[in-house]
């Protein structure tokens, strides 16, 4: 190897390069984010190929467990930890959950106004699917504000060491996984096709990587978005959780329908637990 080719501690190569070279931490933190959100979109997105269409429909309460999980156990407390000011924070989480409130309210407005009268949102198949899919649009833009989050402490990690960087990035992905399904149930309960919910899932997770290359060009200016970034992510999540999905599961009003609804809700928030305690329990974090 030629002198300038190493540096300390270990070396990376980049698999687009004809040469072994090193690769900057720039360069790790985006290849890492764009990486990291295919990864979690991947596996979120094939383990729903083999569902079928009514498994997908009772998987709607995992989708709730997953947002309120993501929400509470995740994007919260990162959010009161990023801010110091619980007061500051839930403000934030409130005014998100009544912006949501408004942007829905406008999707349906025009919605409403671009069908003729007496049109009905009902399928041939009985399911009722939310106007012009607003619980999708509204979940992919707090998605979107929580993988923006997620670049930037990825480009932070990187910036630090490179090894920190790595674990962190590992971490994130971790954790990513069984929120994305959830989003991706979100998106075909909103009746998008799997193809459109896999795009919009795909371009929810180019946050990640926009976030990564501003952390690098404007980190010390963007340190005080971050909690407010997290705490309209958590209103978002919780928002559709709430307002969109959870009436639809009191339609189901049997007895086994019902239990069935809760342990599933309770999977979903147990997934997120799960993958939050193994990876604090691992040494990532």
């Amino acid at each position: 190897m030629g002198a300038g080719l190493w540096w300390p501690g270990p070396l990376f190569f980049c698999p687009f390069s004809l040469f072994f070279r090193p690769m900057t931490p720039f360069a790790l933190s985006m290849l890492t984010s764009l990486v990291g959100g295919l990864i979690s979109v991947g596996a979120a997105a094939a383990f729903t190929v083999a569902l079928s269409p009514l498994t997908l429909s009772r998987l709607v309460s995992y989708a709730v467990g997953a947002l309120l999980g993501a929400a509470f156990l995740e994007i919260l407390p990162h959010a009161l930890e990023a801010s110091g000011d619980a007061g500051q924070t839930s403000a934030t989480v409130l005014g998100g959950v009544l912006l949501f409130f408004v942007l829905e309210k406008l999707v349906l407005w025009r919605h409403s106004h671009a069908l003729p009268d007496g049109h009905a949102h009902l399928h041939s198949h009985g399911h009722v699917h939310d106007a012009g899919g607003r619980s999708g649009m509204l979940v992919m833009i707090g998605d979107s504000f929580h993988n923006f989050v997620d670049g930037l402490l990825i480009a932070t990690a990187f910036m630090e060491s490179v090894p920190l960087g790595l674990i962190t990035a590992a971490a994130i992905i971790a954790h990513e996984i069984p929120q994305e399904l959830g989003d991706f149930v979100v998106l075909l309960h909103s009746g998008y096709s799997r193809a459109r919910a896999l795009a919009f899932n795909l371009l929810s997770s180019l946050a990640m990587a926009a976030g990564a290359l501003l952390a690098h060009f404007a980190l010390p200016s963007l340190h005080g978005a971050v909690p407010v970034l997290l705490a309209l992510a958590c209103s978002s999540m919780i928002y559709v959780a709430v307002a969109d999905l959870i009436p639809g599961l009191h339609r189901r009003t049997q007895l086994r329908a019902t239990v069935e609804q809760i342990l599933l809700i309770g999977a979903g928030i147990l997934s997120i637990g799960a993958a939050h305690h193994l990876v604090e329990h691992s040494g990532l974090l």
